[in-house]
């Protein structure tokens, strides 16, 4: 113990003497936690898929003539990136001090200087350009030349050791306690910044597991057809249930990597794992990439059928993230019909024949509850001044005419299903099927208080999660489930 004081006593001393000496400050991973260039190939491959094409022919002129290209045709907004604002809040008190804050970084000089523009914090900036690619000991040639060798950095990576070494302290943000307590024992400490602890929940939120309830729906075809019973349609369902939910989960990364920017101007998805750089893009990438073949094996592995299908849906969602939900209705529609595919491929996994009045009422609750998710949207840019939403055709004075469509839309799915316990394969296969008549009321109910919270500013971005969160809507689709089944199996002798 009195060893670790003596040694801390040191570092303390000597930090500060370099308390009067410039700062210079890496970019990707210390001043923001993210991958500027990363992010950057990301937008260009947005703005056309083709240039993925292009990628490799530009990596033969060398990493900097690389990020010349890409930075040429693509790029970051500095005003949106997520930055570590215990580091910025540091760096602004020792600016008011009288030192000097230095920005050298890798990235291009271009994204260098957006981000130097926006913070409105450094007096100088670094960075690649003109062939040469500002990293390890090119940057601190580079420095050295600026500055000699009187100053301090502040990095966050191994990348960053020799810099380090080469300066007077070092500042060290986000380091791992391995590379922190080797980095003490060759340069005086300035000052730590913590890394920020990467809890399985996140992972959890990235993945949107909760969102594996909407798969839920492959089950319908098995209980419409009241197959529960059936021990070997019900273990394909669930093999069929989990295929879906991988897949949906390696979608649902791939779109919010696709779209990091819209995400970070947005109120509430601006904190979302990979928006706030709390996950790193290249895990995310690697992490969907697994998902996704262990989806198709598991799809497989029920049927070719339903292997298409799930490819179906794959590239139905991807339509979805790159271009439909661009498309004012159209986005709508088609979650609409990712709804209803999801009941189709079910009946695909089991051999059940899809019923017409049982996809008919999908689409319409389903398009009822796309447009509530829309307005919840827009109710919230709104309610935060904002008059448009951003990436997507739509404005908050949409809203006049989607109230009606989407109430529109749920009251036609009562009305489908009205017309489905008149239908006579209804009346035969069903012991009481005027029971049913509640489960419509109960319809009723349950979408309307949904557009009754929409409209009041309450609802969630997603509708599915403000549905897991409300009792009194879970005890109506209780009650309707149980219905059901009554009406089914037991015979009311009364009501016939």
């Amino acid at each position: 113990m009195r060893a670790l004081g003596a040694a801390d006593q040191i570092t303390k001393e000597k930090s500060v003497k370099a308390g009067h000496l410039p700062i210079v400050v890496d970019l990707d991973g210390t001043l923001t936690p993210t991958d500027t260039l990363i992010e950057s190939v990301i937008d260009l491959v947005r703005r056309s898929p083709l240039n993925l094409l292009r990628l490799p022919l530009w990596l033969l002129k060398g990493r900097a003539g690389f990020k010349d290209s890409v930075a040429a045709r693509a790029g970051v907004s500095a005003e949106h990136l997520p930055y570590r604002e215990p580091l910025l809040a540091w760096l602004r008190e020792e600016k008011g001090k009288g030192r000097r804050i230095v920005l050298a970084t890798a990235a291009h000089r271009s994204i260098a200087q957006a981000v130097s523009r926006h913070l409105g914090l450094f007096d100088e900036v670094l960075a690649t350009e003109a062939g040469r690619n500002l990293k390890g000991d090119t940057k601190l040639e580079a420095i050295r030349k600026k500055m000699g060798g009187e100053f301090v950095y502040a990095g966050d990576s191994g990348a960053d050791i020799a810099l380090w070494k080469g300066a007077r302290a070092a500042v060290l943000v986000g380091v791992s306690p391995g590379m922190a307590e080797s980095i003490r024992r060759e340069v005086a400490v300035e000052r730590e910044f913590a890394r920020e602890e990467r809890g399985f929940d996140v992972w959890l939120r990235a993945l949107r597991v909760h969102q594996w309830l909407k798969n839920l729906l492959l089950f319908v075809p098995l209980l419409t057809a009241f197959s529960f019973l059936d021990a070997g349609k019900l273990a394909t369902t669930v093999v069929a249930f989990l295929a879906f939910s991988f897949a949906a989960s390696a979608s649902y990364v791939l779109n919010d990597l696709w779209d990091l920017e819209n995400d970070r101007a947005h109120p509430r998805k601006r904190l979302r794992p990979f928006a706030s750089a709390r996950l790193p893009i290249v895990q995310g990438l690697a992490v969907a990439a697994a998902a996704l073949v262990i989806a198709l094996a598991m799809a497989l592995a029920v049927s070719k059928g339903f292997l298409f299908m799930l490819l179906l849906y794959l590239a139905l969602t991807s339509a979805y993230s790159w271009v439909l939900k661009e498309h004012v209705l159209v986005d709508v529609l088609t979650l609409s019909l990712l709804y209803a595919l999801r009941i189709l491929a079910g009946s695909v996994a089991i051999g059940v024949p899809a019923s017409s009045w049982l996809l008919a009422f999908s689409v319409f609750v389903f398009l009822s509850l796309a447009l509530v998710k829309r307005c919840a949207e827009l109710v919230s840019l709104d309610q935060n001044g904002e008059g448009s939403a951003r990436g997507r055709d739509y404005r908050v004075t949409d809203l006049v005419v989607l109230w009606p469509l989407g109430v529109g839309a749920a009251l036609s799915a009562v009305v489908v299903f009205g017309l489905f316990i008149s239908a006579d394969e209804t009346q035969a296969r069903y012991a009481t099927p005027q029971l049913l008549w509640l489960v419509a009321i109960g319809l009723i109910y349950w979408l309307g208080r949904l557009w009754i919270k929409t409209s009041r500013g309450v609802m969630d971005d997603d509708p599915l999660v403000y549905a897991l969160k409300d009792p009194r809507g879970l005890v109506a689709v209780f009650a309707m489930i149980v219905t059901v089944l009554v009406a089914h199996f037991i015979s009311f002798g009364s009501a016939t």
